[in-house]
């Protein structure tokens, strides 16, 4: 059977961007070689496209996923029906299918008189292309029963046009029915396609203030540009006097007033800014004026309220129209849909299942793409708590906000509350279910502080002293950890390594059989994950160090399903060179050997004699190591501190780490470089190790 797949909407807004996205990510774990295609698009810049294209890195220019524009298609429609769409289609395809391994193609959007047609349209090209077909409903405001016979229609239907069906998606569904539906369900033939119920989630409907600017060709003239990320759930035209139109101001609304209603403008943003007041998501100028001198000025000064403003030519009547007709949709600038679309996919879909219905060869080595995504998937498994005591640092709320949207972990945030919640709002951002702690003024405060000094009495630690500790964010974190309120930590966005690992040096320490605490990154590099140790927290280690570090490095690297081939690295290779430096790694050599006989290591080798296997055939011939390694161990902290930020500045690698190894309970640092991937990515590692600690197989 072909591995293709039509993802059909089967009436408009049925969100099948979405569906698009979920599957993308889950054959992209599975085979090298994932493509995507649109036969009809409206833009030749579509953003569903662009998002694939950027997403999973797809080669060439983004024409090549596409059949043709929508204008081009109706006319060649009205002259002579569909054969010459789907011949120009037929033909773009083709190309295709010579570069990937499985092609996922999203259908035409609703944008004829009559939808059926549409959907006639998609389902005669999906039998055309030989493709399985997944069809997506869209279940809002129906029941049980409703749905079920929406179900039952369209499987009918396309079993009697000699469809492949792949799945049925229903979106949208309201919680309170999802269960009956499911049950309603339950009787159907075992041989009929699985069927998918999907939640609501808004965030994936409501347009964002960028969207809304980028659809009216509007200006943005003040105010902060991550404001633009926030959703608008309500449009609101201000036309009466300011105090009796604040009493209609609504959470999310977008103003639209003239651009001279100095009033209604200053009055929004004071609004957004009182605890008395919803939070609005943005003002919308309209009749091309711009606010007085003064007023700019005054908006200046409250860039960092987050609320942006935006300016069109339009008068408010004909505004107030057009953004009625404006519609979300999946881009590669918004990151939080992208993590709430996953999200919903990830949570109520069977992937292993819809996996098993293709025939796809698994990808000889761990690339970055399929590396984050098992990442994600093996730290949902077992939910965990994870606390970030840098609450207030804008990365990490977005990589929190990022987290919960696909349900990853539990998140505590460290911090002043209101300046918690404060830079939450600047941001746009929906965090309501993290847990905010102040460490000044917990209830939890007492208990680790008196945990902290039973820790550190002989070491010169008085109750007192125990006491100020733990109002640092990192020792408060590190107590959490400690005393089973949380899982594991992950800071150092903000802070230095000594200040975020020091506090679990000496309360957590090393775990039983464990004589160093280390650190790894996993490098993501273009091609491949691979593993990089130490280079966070042993400067000079010894032979014996060096050797621990290499055995720990190799366990850790399986762990995340990297083959381990262990590089022992110096300045020489082989037997060539001599001095203590290359003295010292060919000990540990030795005495790695000898503890773990069964490990492929290598070393001394140089770098180039590690990765690259025409120099490895010269100086190291038949190794089984030497081109092919895929765990570097640096000789000292200098060298590999300086490796790795050299390879991650220089390929554009993602660094992700340090991870440490060898502690009792998962603590892990950050780079203050750090991006939000990084942030997100070490979260998703500290859940998997804090899983591990569960089941006894500490790393």
């Amino acid at each position: 059977m072909a591995n293709r797949l039509y993802v059909a909407g089967a009436a408009p807004r049925s969100g099948k961007s979405a569906v698009s996205l979920g599957f993308m990510e889950l054959f992209s774990a599975y085979g090298e070689r994932v493509g995507f295609f649109r036969p009809i698009v409206a833009t030749a810049n579509d953003s569903v496209i662009a998002l694939m294209a950027e997403r999973y890195r797809l080669p060439g220019p983004l024409s090549a996923y596409y059949g043709c524009l929508a204008k081009e298609a109706h006319a060649l429609s009205a002259a002579g029906g569909n054969d010459e769409v789907i011949k120009i289609v037929l033909e773009k395809f083709k190309a295709l299918e010579t570069q990937f391994d499985l092609i996922i193609c999203e259908g035409s959007d609703f944008d004829r008189a009559t939808p059926g047609l549409e959907f006639d349209f998609n389902v005669e090209l999906a039998n055309h292309l030989d493709c399985m077909i997944v069809a997506v409903l869209n279940g809002k405001e129906r029941g049980a029963a409703d749905i079920a016979e929406d179900v039952q229609a369209i499987v009918a239907s396309l079993a009697e046009r000699h469809c492949q069906i792949f799945a049925i998606v229903v979106n949208r569904v309201d919680e309170a029915v999802r269960g009956a539906t499911v049950t309603t369900l339950a009787g159907r033939a075992s041989a009929e396609p699985p069927v998918y119920l999907l939640a609501e989630r808004p965030i994936l409907d409501m347009p964002t203030v960028g969207e809304v600017a980028t659809a009216l060709g509007a200006a943005h003239i003040g105010g902060s540009s991550d404001g633009l990320s926030r959703e608008v759930l309500h449009f609101k035209v201000a036309a009466m006097e300011l105090p009796h139109f604040l009493d209609h101001v609504e959470h999310g609304s977008l103003i639209i007033t003239p651009g001279d209603r100095a009033d209604i403008i200053v009055g929004s943003l004071l609004a957004d800014a009182s605890a008395h007041y919803p939070q609005i998501a943005g003002l919308l100028l309209t009749g091309g004026l711009q606010p007085a001198p003064q007023i700019l000025k005054l908006i200046d000064g409250l860039a960092r309220s987050g609320v942006p403003l935006l300016s069109v030519a339009g008068d408010t009547f004909t505004t107030a129209t057009a953004v009625n007709g404006i519609e979300s949709r999946l881009g590669p600038g918004n990151p939080r849909k992208i993590a709430a679309a996953l999200g919903l996919l990830e949570g109520q879909m069977d992937r292993q299942a819809l996996a098993g219905r293709f025939t796809l060869a698994a990808a000889n080595h761990v690339t970055p793409l399929r590396f984050e995504y098992e990442l994600i998937q093996r730290a949902k498994q077992v939910r965990k708590h994870i606390v970030l005591p840098e609450g207030n640092e804008e990365r990490i709320l977005k990589a929190a906000e990022i987290l919960l949207l696909r349900d990853v972990v539990d998140i505590t945030l460290l911090g002043n509350p209101e300046e918690i919640r404060r830079s939450i709002a600047q941001l746009g951002l929906r965090l309501d279910k993290a847990r905010v702690i102040d460490p000044c003024n917990s209830e939890l405060r007492q208990r680790y502080a008196a945990a902290l000094h039973a820790e550190r009495r002989l070491k010169g630690v008085t109750a007192q002293m125990a006491w100020d500790m733990v109002e640092d964010v990192s020792y408060f974190g590190t107590m959490m950890v400690l005393c089973g309120d949380a899982d594991g930590m992950v800071s150092g966005a903000l802070h230095t390594t000594q200040h975020t690992i020091r506090p679990a040096f000496q309360v957590i320490r090393a775990r039983p059989g464990a004589s160093l605490i280390s650190s790894v990154f996993l490098m993501s590099l273009p091609d491949q994950v691979v593993v990089y140790g130490d280079c966070a927290v042993n400067p000079e280690p010894s032979a014996e160090q060096l050797a621990e570090i290499a055995i720990t490095s190799a366990a850790t690297a399986a762990r995340f399903g990297i083959e381990p081939r262990v590089a022992m690295l110096s300045y020489s290779t082989g037997e060539s060179g001599v001095g203590p430096a290359v003295e010292r790694v060919r000990e540990a050599v030795r005495i790695a050997h000898q503890r773990a006989p069964q490990l492929m290591l290598e070393g001394p080798i140089q770098y180039d004699a590690a990765v690259d296997a025409a120099v490895a055939r010269t100086k190291l011939p038949g190794s089984e190591v030497a081109g092919r390694a895929t765990v570097f161990i640096f000789p000292d902290l200098n060298t590999g501190n300086n490796t790795y930020k050299a390879v991650q500045r220089s390929s554009g690698a993602v660094a992700i780490g340090p991870i440490l190894q060898g502690l009792n309970k998962p603590v892990n640092d950050l780079s203050r470089g750090c991006t939000v991937t990084d942030i997100v990515n070490t979260v998703a590692i500290t859940a998997i190790q804090a899983q591990q600690e569960v089941a006894g197989t500490r790393n």
